[in-house]
Parts: structure tokens; sequence; C-alpha cells
């Protein structure tokens, strides 16, 4: 869908405050990984992650989304009434219910008008979440939108580490909970709003989706386990961003020449660059954060902008490709023009 009247006016992001290198999460795995003749750097050599972030014990998700939001609220310079809509994208969540977003409204302070829910999409859910807000904003329904997210990892790496760590582990049990240790915790927000409204803002071009749901059995995650088919999950979701990135190409116009920065979401080094090789994109145009931040779900596409914004590596007027994949398999990929 494009869209003629939505814009970026702030994006904001908060990186959780504890750093955990791959090396000493892997410590207590000594025993395992000698008895399954592992390397002792497997984690950090396979998957480019030397590190991640953990939040302090005891911080929910929908804490670490409001810091975000609140940070982007006052980066936009808008009075909470007028958002119209808050949606939580955050595959994390406190409960099963209440949902997020109501804790997150709730922190924040919103008006008894602001609409507000979860969507959940596995790593995909911010983009869509973006989609979703920028739809009501062009048909006029709200003028702003807050769309935020707040991912943890440290419950699941610490039980699955508590897993395989049993002398019961096998080989097969660490190969399909591997990339459960790549992931880290972030949080980040987006405030979009009808462009006449925000000045100086950042134009939402438009966005284009495509699933491929006959894979979804190659990741399935849980509180405390994710089981993963890691090399299948990534040659199905490199063919399925081929197809999106065709499907931009006809509907956005795209031509990697003509990006000036990518935002990835990013699970590895390995799906890093495969997926620039494989879509022909620019390696200088791609701020790479996964080697110190890890897969941080949803939340890493918004984190990436945020931090390539502040970094000064967008120029005003500059293209600017979001792309991601999600277990599922869906891929969505949208143009941001600076």
């Amino acid at each position: 869908m494009n869209f003629t009247n939505v814009s970026v006016a702030s994006i904001a992001h908060i990186d959780a405050p504890i750093v955990v290198t791959s090396a000493e999460l892997c410590q207590p795995l000594a025993r395992t990984m000698a008895r399954l003749g592992l390397r002792d750097d497997l984690l950090a050599t396979a998957s480019g992650v030397l590190e991640r972030r953990w939040w302090e014990p005891g911080v929910q998700p929908s804490q670490a989304a409001t810091w975000a939001a609140e940070k982007a609220i006052e980066q936009a310079g808008i009075a909470r009434d007028r958002i119209g809509v808050l949606i939580n994208t955050s595959v994390c969540r406190d409960f099963i219910e209440p949902s997020t977003a109501c804790l997150v409204h709730n922190n924040l302070g919103l008006a008894p008008h602001c609409l507000n829910f979860d969507l959940g999409n596995a790593c995909l859910a911010f983009l869509n979440g973006m989609d979703v807000a920028a739809s009501m904003i062009e048909r006029g329904q709200i003028d702003f939108a807050l769309v935020v997210d707040g991912e943890g990892s440290r419950f699941v790496q610490e039980a699955t580490v508590a897993r395989l760590a049993r002398d019961d582990a096998t080989e097969a049990d660490f190969r399909e909970q591997f990339a459960t240790l790549t992931l880290g915790s972030g949080a980040a927000a987006m405030v979009l709003g009808r462009s006449a409204l925000v000045p100086g803002g950042h134009r939402l071009q438009g966005g284009v989706n495509r699933a491929a749901t006959q894979h979804s059995g190659l990741c399935h995650g849980q509180i405390d386990k994710m089981v993963t088919d890691a090399k299948t999950l990534l040659f199905a979701g490199l063919e399925l961003a081929g197809q999106t990135w065709a499907h931009a190409q006809q509907e956005l116009g795209w031509c990697a020449a003509d990006l000036d920065e990518c935002i990835l979401h990013q699970v590895s080094g390995t799906h890093t660059t495969s997926l620039c090789r494989a879509l022909g994109l620019d390696m200088a145009k791609v701020l790479t954060i996964y080697a110190h931040f890890g897969n941080i779900g949803p939340a890493s596409v918004p984190i990436v902008l945020s931090k390539a914004s502040v970094a000064g590596r967008i120029r005003p007027g500059g293209r600017v490709a979001l792309m991601g994949i999600g277990s599922g398999l869906n891929c969505a990929m949208a143009e941001v023009v600076w």
C-alpha cells in the first residue's frame, strides 16, 4: 500500500543496560559442549553475536516500551491527548491478558479516546504496526499514532542455558535451541502523524508484504523455550525476501543503487550478509548491530533506524528501506523518505 499523507514524527530506542557476552552466556554450558564435541566459542563464531543486552531483573516489557515511548513523544513534541492509537508489537508480554498495550497506555497517561491493542506477528510486528497505524492516519481516523515494542531475552536464555546444561542434553537439543542464545533485549517507539501536522517529518511512502506460511513449522517459541530449524529457516526466508523485493521493485520503484540506507531486521551475521548478497544491497548502506545487541526481534528494525538517525547516517531526502522477516514466514518492506 502507498501512503500520501503519513510521516514519521519521531523514532526512539532504549538499550538494555546489562551486557552479557556470548562467552559468559555459554560458560555454564562448558561441560555439555565439551561432551558433544562443540567448540567453546561456537556461539560467537557461528552467529557473529559477540554479546547481547539484558534488562535488570523485574523489568517488564511494558516498562521498557514505556521508556522508549516517553522518549519518542518528547521528540515528537506533541500533546499526549493527540495520540489516537497505541499499538504494542512486542513478542514479549507482561501477561497473556490484559494486553501489554493497555499497561503502556496507563503508564503514559494517554487519553481515554486513544485506542490501544497488541499486534503480534513475530519479528515482523513493528513493521505491521506501522502499516496499521499509517492506514488509520491516511483515512482520517486519527491524527497521530504511537507504535511501541519492548523485548527481553533474559528469562528465555536463562531457562535455555539451564536446560542445555543438563547431563541428558543432546546435540539435537543444542542445535534446535541454538538461535535462542542469539536473542537480545531492547525497546523502541515511533510516533507517526498526518504529514501536514508534522513539519520536518519523514514521509512514509508505503510498504509491501508477502507470506510463505507453509514454513510455519520452522520456528516455534514459548515463554521459556524456542525451537528453530535455523538452516531451513534461513533459506526459506531468503527466498521469501527475494519475492518481496521483486514486489517492492514494482510497487515502490526500488532499485538497490537508489536506496540510501537499508534498515534490516538482524538475526545474525550469516543472515545479514546473506540477505544483502541475495538482494544486491551494499553493506556500506547497512548499519549492523547484531554483533553487540543480538536479535532483538520486532524491536530490531526500529532500533537500527533510531541508531542510524542518531549517528547521522541518513541525510534529508534520503530513501530509507525498512526490511523484516518474521517466523511464520512473513516478510515486509517499507520506505521512508527522510
